[in-house]
């Protein structure tokens, strides 16, 4: 694990941004107009993804995608000028949260400043033209990290944007030589030591996948030694699996309480289940109850929580990467005071320091924390049952969701659609 990892890190709430859909003005100042909800909402760290110029050759759709870039060192004219960014920076800071940025050092667009300027940078086939290593990924090319001079340049865009950002997000990172991540951490950190280094890390089928043909991509195990938080991909399709059968809940649980021990000590999760990348939650759950359940159990797993913008409203549209594609806003269906009352509970130091156990993990998920003298027992009910054992004595005690009692008797409690967040002194432990 990176050594200077921030542990606070886990009581965090992580907020993604894609700032061309985020607003009809499809830029800045629309963002900032949406700071003060935002904030409201408990939010520490807002992450935005890329803000740079996009590529035009082999662009996919009319707008292309912002991780086809053609410039690292300036702003989509867009989204709006360097004072517009720099606006934006001080917006954030002003309420106390922090802001991050995608970092997308894989490819570029292949019409990059780089590909005319330094063409030996590249990756290219046996034909001598531009080449990625995945085949989908037709709209970029891959860079070639074999060059001492282009990891100089991109630790050198690095050091630009650590000036002004709070971290970075780094794009497929895996992919990246885990030696330049770690050259890159050590350098960038002396101009600003408390970054925020978070890894899109990606799923063991795809490490498998590159690795088989050849090609260097690191596991999470790895990552951890340049990172401080990586996506939750390990498990993502564990997750996956269970939404689509009841019946994998348990494999699900099994494979997060798998984390505890495959990781360092100190390893951070973000605890992701949308992203641009992947599906709306909100489209994979039975209906409403069913999310909040899953929203409440990803606030209380071990690790950072977050959101994808529209999450609070259970947005199922999946905004188009390629397209002015806005978020839809749903005031209507709006949970934002129950992601507002998670995110502030999540604050607590239990959850950067507290012991972390899994009670029960068929049809209803049991959790608990154990911190000094504290302890909170999660009951989150994701198959519809009437009750449930809880590792509690039994006592009349409030949930924290909504500040109703639960009765324990005969270390039972009765069971409806909420989420049960129960804090206690842990005397109360069975």
């Amino acid at each position: 694990m990176a050594k200077k990892t921030d542990l606070r890190l886990r009581s965090y709430t992580f907020y993604q941004v894609f700032p061309r859909q985020h607003t009809k003005t499809h830029d800045f100042q629309g963002l900032i107009h949406d700071l003060d909800r935002i904030h409201e909402l408990g939010v520490d760290v807002i992450y935005l993804t890329p803000i740079h110029p996009i590529g035009k050759k082999a662009r996919k759709g009319s707008h292309g995608s912002p991780y086809s870039i053609v410039d690292y060192m300036k702003i989509h004219e867009d989204l709006g000028s360097w004072d517009d960014f720099i606006h934006l920076v001080d917006e954030v800071h002003q309420r106390h949260m922090k802001l991050m940025m995608d970092i997308v050092f894989n490819h570029t667009s292949r019409d990059s400043l780089y590909v005319s300027k330094h063409p030996h940078w590249y990756v290219r086939n046996e034909e001598g033209e531009l080449a990625n290593r995945v085949g989908d990924w037709s709209d970029i090319a891959d860079l070639d990290f074999k060059h001492e001079d282009l990891r100089d340049e991109l630790i050198r865009v690095l050091s630009f944007w650590a000036k002004y950002v709070d971290g970075f997000r780094c794009d497929v990172a895996p992919l990246i030589p885990l030696d330049f991540w770690l050259d890159a951490r050590q350098k960038v950190e002396i101009i600003n030591p408390n970054l925020i280094w978070l890894s899109e890390s990606v799923h063991p089928g795809f490490i498998k996948y590159l690795r088989d043909l050849g090609f260097e991509c690191h596991s999470d195990a790895e990552m951890y030694q340049a990172f401080d938080i990586l996506y939750d991909y390990d498990i993502f399709e564990d997750m996956n699996a269970y939404l689509k059968d009841p019946k994998r809940l348990t494999s699900w649980m099994d494979a997060i309480e798998r984390q505890e021990t495959t990781y360092p000590k100190n390893y951070i999760k973000l605890r992701s289940f949308e992203n641009h990348d992947q599906p709306r939650l909100r489209s994979k759950v039975r209906d409403e109850a069913h999310f909040k359940q899953m929203v409440a159990l990803s606030f209380f797993l071990k690790g950072s929580a977050f959101m994808y913008a529209g999450m609070e409203h259970q947005s199922i549209h999946h905004p188009s990467l390629f397209e002015i594609d806005d978020v839809v806003w749903q005031p209507k269906q709006s949970l934002e005071p129950f992601f507002r009352r998670l995110a502030k509970f999540k604050k607590q130091p239990l959850f950067v320091h507290g012991q972390f156990h899994i009670h029960q993990k068929e049809d209803v998920v049991v959790m608990s924390y154990l911190y000094q003298h504290q302890w909170v027992v999660g009951i989150f009910n994701l198959e519809q049952q009437t009750s449930v054992r809880v590792p509690l004595i039994d006592g009349i005690y409030t949930n924290f969701i909504n500040e109703k009692d639960v009765i324990v008797k005969n270390q039972m409690i009765e069971l409806n659609h909420e989420s049960i967040i129960i804090d206690t002194l842990k005397e109360h432990r069975l």
